[in-house]
């Protein structure tokens, strides 16, 4: 039995019914909002533990919704809209969104990016202990797997839950090609987009966030045709 709460927030009655009456059927508690601002009061006061955010609701922008629970919780946010353009997802991964999911999607799609979402906050019990127990440190970059903290040249860098699987991901598996496929299903699992749009979002935030020139990386580096590689430390 799960025992997770999310908050659906959705302004489309039979879509918002849609959802509430799938989570409940794979044993979610659900609470629901139709608006932004009740979406904000409830999870101040309720503290869900998962969020389904679609981004065009009636009052407040979903985008200003992200951003204010941005302030003070790191809850996942799953953004749920039928806006397909890359911008739009970039917006919504940069404001602090973890995860996008355009509409129409499946329902086995939701429930496996619910559990994903659940895998990165909890990613811990995902790897052995002693892997995680000490920082990375890379030519100035360093990651610390416990505290999920990135610094470059001993300054922090904020990472959304997503990017920094993806970043711990490359750090576990340093000085090797990691493909497309792997990451993606690892990362999102078996439902994975497989176009691996959302990859590239994220990876290019990443980089943005880490390399000087992100046009010519020294860090994470692209294997044409085959994936992502992260520098070794002893290289």
């Amino acid at each position: 039995m799960n025992k997770q709460t999310i908050l659906i927030v959705e302004d489309e009655q039979n879509q918002r019914n849609m959802m509430e009456e799938l989570l409940a059927d794979n044993q979610y508690k659900t609470l629901t909002a139709s608006t932004g601002t009740e979406a904000l009061t409830i999870t101040t006061s309720h503290c869900p533990d998962l969020i389904l955010l679609d981004i065009g609701l009636p009052d407040i922008n979903g985008i200003d919704v992200i951003q204010e629970i941005r302030t003070w919780s790191n809850i996942p946010i799953l953004v749920v809209s039928n806006h397909t353009l890359e911008r739009d997802i970039v917006q919504a991964l940069d404001s602090g969104a973890d995860d996008y999911i355009t509409k129409p999607f499946g329902t086995s799609e939701l429930l496996a990016r619910i559990r994903a979402a659940y895998r990165h906050c909890n990613f811990s019990e995902a790897y052995p202990k002693n892997k995680l127990s000490y920082p990375i440190q890379i030519h100035g970059l360093e990651i610390d797997f416990e505290k999920r903290l990135v610094k470059m040249d001993s300054k922090p860098i904020h990472f959304t839950q997503i990017e920094f699987k993806i970043l711990r991901l490359l750090a576990l598996n340093a000085g090797r090609v990691l493909s497309y496929e792997t990451i993606m299903q690892s990362i999102w699992g078996p439902y994975a987009d497989k176009n691996n749009r959302i990859l590239r979002v994220n990876m290019a935030n990443i980089r943005r966030k880490l390399e000087e020139d992100p046009s010519h990386p020294k860090y994470i580096f692209t294997v044409n045709g085959l994936g992502y590689r992260l520098l070794d430390e002893h290289e």
